[in-house]
């Protein structure tokens, strides 16, 4: 009994780790793409020798500064939110996400090799991919029947709520 009322909640969770993971996934290249155009070429290199020379616990810290430099960002997304300045709360909170999902993303990529070093680290390392492929295997059925849902497969209402959606923005195009 106990187990049907938590399922939503696992599933919600899922969703969200997965999300975030697919943002995690998707922004590491746009901020490779972004640092690769800043002019700063022999900082980038430099930058990159220094991480290397560090040890696996300084690198720890290398790793730990952007999630600190971006908290007055997120702090300052809280103080609009409280004086009730939704869009701007909102944009605030949503910059700093993805600003700090895609710069962890490629500072992770720069020290991985560092901080797998560290016993406690891989173990948690290989604990959140295992996580992941939960989250996924639980939102997968999901994930297929709302797949099936918008091809229009079977006769549920969702459906024919879908195909009738679909006719009325095809009409309302053909009528522009």
């Amino acid at each position: 009994m106990m187990r049907r009322l938590f399922k939503p909640l696992w599933v919600l969770l899922a969703v969200i780790f997965l999300i975030e993971a697919w943002l995690w996934d998707h922004l590491e290249p746009i901020v490779e793409r972004v640092v690769a155009r800043i002019p700063l070429r022999a900082f980038k290199h430099w930058l990159a020798g220094k991480i290397a020379a560090l040890s696996p616990a300084m690198t720890l810290i290398v790793f730990v500064v952007p999630a600190i430099l971006l908290f007055p960002l997120k702090l300052l997304g809280l103080w609009l939110l409280a004086h009730e300045y939704w869009v701007s709360a909102v944009s605030t909170m949503v910059v700093a996400k993805f600003l700090g999902l895609g710069v962890t993303a490629f500072v992770f990529d720069l020290t991985r090799p560092k901080l797998l070093q560290m016993q406690w680290f891989a173990e948690l390392h290989e604990w959140v991919l295992a996580l992941r492929a939960k989250a996924a295997a639980l939102v997968h059925p999901i994930k297929l029947r709302i797949r099936e849902a918008l091809r229009g497969d079977g006769d549920g209402w969702l459906s024919r709520t879908l195909r009738t959606i679909q006719r009325f923005r095809k009409r309302a195009h053909e009528a522009r």
